[in-house]
């Protein structure tokens, strides 16, 4: 296994439970708030969470010109995709269906490191991709035998995993020699311009003040995810081996699942029971150090 210093075992633990409890968290603030514009409003305030972050610890904002054309791909595949794409699928799923299908983000990850970084893909890791396309399928199907169903929006969490697995992969192999928590406040920044952007132009009509449980989620959203889980997933993504970097997301599609029966009081069906199955054998697959890796 992996050796974590105890600074990035905390920061992990602290990012799973961020990141599982969100899952519901989320579907209370979309439930009756359009969702792009629920995603815009809570980067702007965890921005300034952000900037304080830097300001704190004394890291620096300034990004040379010559970097910001790969700050903007960055910023294009691990947060403008992946917040529009997934911020619509919770609104129209269970949080804890969108959860699974958001998190198998590191099978993707295993098969473009594979197809494009020349990444060892072993027997084992192509077992695990098995199991996450046969769990997907799962999901899939209970959506289409489901009258109220919209596999288009499975599709939408799956195109979410798949860029942001690109974009993890880049980030790892990322020419740019600046502070983690440099990128981090730009990207967000980037994003933040690129939601508000989407509500004008699909939800206008729709925008009001938002009630108190949604501005509820929002102050969670923009303190822990924005201002905190980001900027966390970036360190570890950057700071650890690949393997390291992606361990919590074991975890939080499950807690994402549990978390919403337990508050939203959601129906986990049996497909969902086999598909959380399915997506842990299949991270665990291509995450879990070979034997001779743990030998070594």
């Amino acid at each position: 296994m992996p050796s974590f210093t105890p600074r990035q075992f905390i920061i992990l633990v602290l990012l799973t439970l961020a990141w599982g409890f969100n899952w519901p968290v989320m579907k209370l603030g979309v439930a009756d708030y359009p969702p792009l514009g629920f995603r815009a409003i809570s980067i702007w305030l965890g921005l300034p969470v952000l900037a304080v972050a830097l300001v704190w610890l004394k890291v620096p904002f300034r990004v040379p010109r010559s970097a910001w054309p790969e700050l903007v791909w960055l910023g294009a595949t691990n947060m403008f995709v992946w917040h529009a794409c997934i911020i619509l699928a919770v609104k129209a799923l269970s949080g804890g269906r969108a959860a699974i299908l958001g998190y198998t983000m590191p099978v993707f990850s295993a098969v473009i490191g594979a197809l494009l970084f020349s990444a060892a893909l072993t027997r084992r890791a192509w077992l695990g991709v098995g199991a996450c396309a046969i769990g997907v399928g799962l999901l899939l199907w209970h959506e289409l035998t489901n009258l109220s169903g919209r596999p288009g929006y499975v599709a939408l969490a799956l195109v979410a995993a798949a860029t942001w697995a690109l974009g993890t992969q880049l980030l790892r192999h990322t020419r740019i020699g600046l502070p983690t928590l440099t990128l981090s406040f730009w990207m967000t920044a980037m994003t933040a311009v690129v939601m508000t952007v989407l509500s004008l132009l699909f939800e206008r009509d729709q925008l009001y003040w938002p009630n108190d449980v949604t501005w509820a989620s929002i102050g969670y959203n923009a303190v822990l995810i924005f201002g905190f889980a980001h900027a966390a997933w970036f360190y570890l993504a950057r700071g650890l081996p690949p393997i390291a970097s992606t361990l919590s997301v074991m975890f939080i599609p499950v807690l994402g699942v549990f978390s919403g029966a337990v508050w939203l009081g959601e129906v986990v069906h049996w497909q969902d029971w086999v598909a959380v199955a399915l997506m842990v054998v299949a991270i665990a697959s291509v995450l879990w150090p070979s034997r001779s890796a743990a030998k070594a």
